[in-house]
């Protein structure tokens, strides 16, 4: 069970919505790169994200080093590590090439961050069979979160599934896999090294894969290079950590809505960086999201009825 202390129900939610917003703006990048090739792209983004937390992961260690008595030694716990990166690396490989692919067949930031953010609905029903139980007005929040994305996602006129669409949902199974499994090795293992783990998993995976069904270009890569380091340092070394920090604090459920927030942040900047527009349907959408976030931030107590 998850024990959240008075700073720790302030840091879940902060970092989380950190994490949301880098993400949201990565949604933006992914999309500049997409033509470079899905496992080009997110082999060399997750690898850049690995090792930017090398020297991070180094300092933590040394860190939790010095606060243990004279004369005791902590020994790097490399095989919790390397079963956890494992562990979660690999649903993050298929959750970050199934959601690129979906940009190189020509889908657009928000479309894919809003069909992404559909783990927002799998999470809590993945928590019934793992026996978890949610508390009602996480369960208001989640039902009012997925009228939101509707409006968010789903235009007015109906909505058409194409082979981009199945392949951002099969993504988006594939991350509320990773959140679920985050936070299991998150209360368990040192969460930089965790993060940096994964990555380094996810990215070798993706390479391999890179060799095998791509033909990478050097020239084209270079030429991506600005969205391939944002997304490497910012979304995987930034957001992804951010993330496990978050979920340490959070209950999982409650963290799956705060990080769905990406999909109204790839909104917001593609407004500013692409020019997207947003209707008063969209815009409504975004609203309701937000009411869902606020609700799931509310104590339980709350909630129930007081006896005379």
């Amino acid at each position: 069970m998850i024990n959240i202390n008075n700073k720790g129900k302030f840091l879940g939610p902060f970092y989380c919505i950190l994490a949301a917003v880098v993400w949201g703006l990565s949604f933006v990048a992914q999309s500049e790169g997409a033509e470079i090739g899905t496992f080009t792209f997110n082999g060399i983004r997750t690898l850049i994200g690995g090792i930017v937390l090398v020297p991070l992961v180094l300092i933590s260690f040394i860190g939790e080093n010095k606060k243990l008595p004279d004369g005791e030694k902590k020994k790097f716990p490399f095989k919790d590590v390397i079963i956890g990166g494992i562990c979660c690396g690999i649903p993050l490989f298929f959750g970050g090439n199934l959601q690129q692919h979906a940009f190189f067949l020509d889908l657009g930031p928000g479309k894919v961050g809003f069909i992404t953010a559909l783990y927002m609905v799998l999470v809590p029903v993945a928590g019934i069979f793992m026996r978890r139980k949610l508390r009602f007005n996480i369960w208001l929040g989640v039902a009012l979160g997925v009228v939101g994305l509707y409006l968010l996602s789903v235009p007015a006129g109906g909505f058409s599934i194409g082979k981009g669409e199945i392949i951002a949902i099969c993504g988006a199974f594939a991350f509320a896999a990773h959140i679920l499994v985050i936070d299991y090795f998150c209360q368990k293992v040192n969460n930089i090294a965790l993060s940096c783990a994964q990555f380094f998993v996810a990215g070798i995976l993706s390479i391999v894969c890179m060799f095998i069904f791509e033909e990478p270009n050097i020239g084209d890569i270079m030429g991506a290079s600005v969205p391939i380091l944002y997304a490497g340092i910012m979304s995987c070394g930034v957001a992804f950590t951010a993330q496990i920090f978050g979920q340490k604090y959070s209950d999982p459920t409650v963290a799956s809505i705060l990080l769905c927030l990406e999909s109204v942040f790839a909104v917001i900047f593609g407004l500013i960086f692409l020019n997207d527009k947003l209707n008063s349907r969209e815009t409504f959408g975004c609203i309701i999201m937000f009411t869902a976030i606020m609700l799931t931030q509310i104590p339980t107590e709350k909630f129930k009825l007081k006896r005379k």
